[in-house]
């Protein structure tokens, strides 16, 4: 039997370790040329970018428009959406989507709606209307000011949209459930129906309440809803407290409000998706 010298062993064992190299650095080029992963988004939906000198930064603009809109010459109303990421598409999203395209896909609905992006770093500035000792926060103000001001001129502007308060709707979960409650206190000309999911009236629990009470009348339409398994019960009570506000406001006969407790409902993304088809039927 031939002898396999030192030198021979050396040049098998770079062989062999040059071929792993170039067959790891074959699988890493492959994994960097896979393409991006593709959007769930519906072919209803598209997207702008405006400028918002409120915050001093621009906003990525989610559109959702009815299939008959470009083949019909009506007028629909219209709901602002916090949080654009994480309604429309998976891929943009933090931990699933909420389907609302799909949703007012597969019951035909009249509506179109305007998806804001959040802030990242800055979503908790933006989505809460007054400053929390521990957290910080509180510049909902110039947020809000932006959709009045800036957003919502746009949007009657480039798209055929119903522009009362009966037509403009306003909805958002968690902190985006605050910040949709309070931009109806604070523009009751503007936002005349609230979607309030899971809201996070804890954050600014003694503001809002104080505004609320001092609200003389609340005549907006608003379906609140949250799980009773969100991990803090105060949710729940906070979410009671501030509906109890409400009817102290108007007579419960006009039926303005409705509020739903799901059981086992979590504080996420699920609990938002499957309730989101009652929530606009019964507002709309």
């Amino acid at each position: 039997m031939k002898r396999v010298t030192f030198i021979q062993l050396k040049y098998i064992f770079s062989t062999v370790l040059l071929f792993h190299l170039l067959c790891g650095n074959a699988q890493e080029s492959s994994k960097q040329e896979e393409p991006p992963k593709k959007s769930t988004a519906s072919n209803q939906v598209s997207t702008f970018t405006i400028e918002a000198p409120q915050l001093k930064t621009t906003k990525k603009i989610w559109v959702y428009l009815p299939k008959n809109y470009t083949s019909s010459s009506k007028k629909f109303p219209v709901i602002y959406m916090h949080d654009a990421q994480n309604i429309f598409d998976a891929t943009t999203s933090y931990v699933g989507e909420w389907n609302v395209d799909e949703t007012l896909d597969s019951i035909q609905a009249q509506v179109i709606v305007i998806g804001i992006e959040h802030g990242n770093e800055k979503r908790m500035e933006e989505l809460t209307p007054f400053k929390n000792e521990k957290y910080g926060g509180g510049n909902a103000d110039n947020y809000l000011d932006f959709i009045v001001t800036t957003l919502k001129p746009y949007v009657d502007k480039t798209y055929r949209t119903k522009t009362n308060a009966r037509n403009t709707a306003i909805f958002g979960s968690s902190l985006g459930g605050l910040i949709s409650f309070y931009a109806a206190l604070k523009y009751p000309t503007i936002f005349g129906k609230v979607g309030c999911f899971s809201p996070s009236f804890w954050f600014n629990r003694k503001e809002i309440t104080t505004l609320m009470e001092q609200t003389p009348t609340f005549n907006t339409k608003v379906y609140f809803l949250c799980g009773d398994s969100e991990g803090d019960d105060d949710v729940i009570k906070d979410m009671n407290s501030m509906e109890h506000l409400v009817n102290t406001k108007r007579c419960e006969c006009k039926k303005l409000n409705k509020k739903v407790i799901v059981k086992g409902g979590e504080h996420n993304e699920k609990l938002w998706r499957e309730s989101f088809k009652k929530a606009y039927l019964w507002l709309f």
